[in-house]
């Protein structure tokens, strides 16, 4: 089951200069949890924005440039390439950026997504549109900002009708 794992403002923003808009440690413990043991598909400058490749998981990164190479991780230039190579990972997730969310999308049978209830006017990418339509909201849970959290956010759980 292949699964998009993001945190979106209200707006859909993610982030701004390869970076997050926010820092919820709650929602970074529930990233590793969920993640910990499974294949995550990313974007070149994703990958990038972390110190240092995450520990126990499987890295796959998207990039359009073929002489491309990191340590600790594995380098393709196609979402369908990612996908093979996760293909006995029960749950591969796809963790960013904006692009690899857009064409991972209709790919995908569930999201995790965080949503941070504000709205950041200055990010400059975005989470993709998904309609209620076509997928279905199976639950919900509510976390108040608190002396960690600057902003209120609710972790939604979609599948895909």
């Amino acid at each position: 089951m292949i699964t998009m794992i993001a945190a979106a403002g209200e707006n859909n923003e993610l982030g701004k200069n390869n970076d997050l808009l926010w820092h919820l440690p709650d929602d970074f413990k529930r990233f590793k949890q969920l993640t910990t043991g499974h294949h995550i598909i990313m974007g070149r400058k994703t990958f990038e924005s972390f110190p240092k490749p995450l520990p126990n998981r499987t890295h796959i990164i998207i990039t359009r440039n073929k002489d491309y190479k990191k340590e600790g991780a594995i380098v393709v230039q196609t979402l369908e390439d990612a996908f093979n190579i996760a293909k006995d990972d029960p749950k591969p997730y796809i963790i960013g950026g904006g692009e690899i969310y857009k064409i991972g999308l209709p790919f995908a049978q569930k999201i995790e997504l965080t949503r941070v209830h504000e709205t950041f006017k200055d990010a400059d990418t975005f989470f993709p549109e998904f309609s209620n339509e076509k997928w279905e909201l199976i639950s919900e849970e509510e976390h108040p900002k608190d002396e960690k959290h600057k902003y209120s956010f609710t972790y939604e759980t979609w599948v895909r009708k």
